[in-house]
């Protein structure tokens, strides 16, 4: 009987570990923080300040907000662009807020929150351009950094993406009539723009994004505790402004992003988009 009772114990053992570790939002509670994985060097995301060497950026001040309606304190988790879904999907993050957009391969292996803002790949070509529609580009050929998401979109959009190492090489092919357009998110797309103009390039931004990207809150697949804990505050920090006052402060319209918010938070199982891979 002795052996049996101990042979019990020994394979209720593991199920009582998971139990113990199957709530996240219930560990959060109990260590009374939260652990945030950003960015460790990605302005305007999250970079050291270049006197305090602390990190800063509107991933930085969302952490915080977050935090804050959670009612914990925050544990700074600096991490690189490819370690941001691995870390949070071992647990060794609790949430990661890192500009981390919805893909299809990413949501088989984390869970995403609502969206609080929506990044969009669009395309930049010379200005006589600038007014016509996405399908007049099906079947041109359009560039885009090599096996980034600007690229899946061009395939997306039916158009023949050309592919650079980089935004720079990619934008050059532009110059030289290699390609109509260069595909890139709205930030670098702005930028682009802006730096042509100084230098007398006139170049404008075609008015259909080519893909859309809602940008969420990373977290573990299966905690539905932590995940409607995780939407409430963004509703709540929505609803009081705060999301704004971060967006105004690192890329709005008086930085040198010159962005304007227009989406708020919002379910992601309501969104009209197709994602990619």
């Amino acid at each position: 009987m002795r052996i049996q009772k101990a042979h019990m114990a020994v394979l209720l053992l593991p199920l009582i570990a998971l139990s113990a570790h199957a709530d996240q939002w219930a560990d959060i509670q109990a260590k009374q923080s939260l652990s945030c994985g950003v960015y460790s060097d990605v302005p305007p995301f999250s970079s050291p300040n270049p006197q305090t060497r602390q990190l800063e950026g509107m991933d930085i001040d969302l952490c915080n907000s977050l935090a804050k309606h959670l009612g914990v304190t925050l544990e700074l988790k600096p991490l690189s662009g490819e370690a941001r879904v691995p870390e949070v999907k071992m647990g060794r993050v609790d949430v990661v807020i890192a500009n981390l957009a919805y893909t299809k391969t990413r949501a088989q292996q984390i869970q995403y929150s609502d969206p609080y803002y929506v990044a969009k790949e669009v395309l930049v070509v010379k200005a006589p351009l600038a007014d016509k529609p996405r399908a007049f580009f099906e079947g041109k050929r359009i560039s885009a950094t090599k096996g980034s998401t600007s690229e899946q979109s061009i395939r997306l959009a039916k158009a023949r993406p050309v592919t650079f190492q980089d935004t720079g090489s990619a934008y050059l092919a532009v110059q030289q009539n290699k390609v109509l357009g260069v595909v890139t998110n709205t930030m670098s797309a702005i930028k682009l723009v802006n730096q042509a103009k100084a230098s007398g390039v006139e170049l404008g931004i075609a008015p259909e994004p080519m893909a859309l990207e809602p940008i969420s809150v990373g977290m573990r697949l299966e905690e539905p505790a932590l995940l409607a804990k995780i939407n409430d505050a963004l509703y709540a920090m929505d609803k009081a402004g705060e999301i704004d006052q971060i967006w105004a402060k690192w890329i709005g319209p008086n930085t040198e992003y010159k962005m304007v918010r227009e989406e708020r938070v919002q379910k992601l199982s309501d969104m009209q988009f197709e994602a990619l891979e």
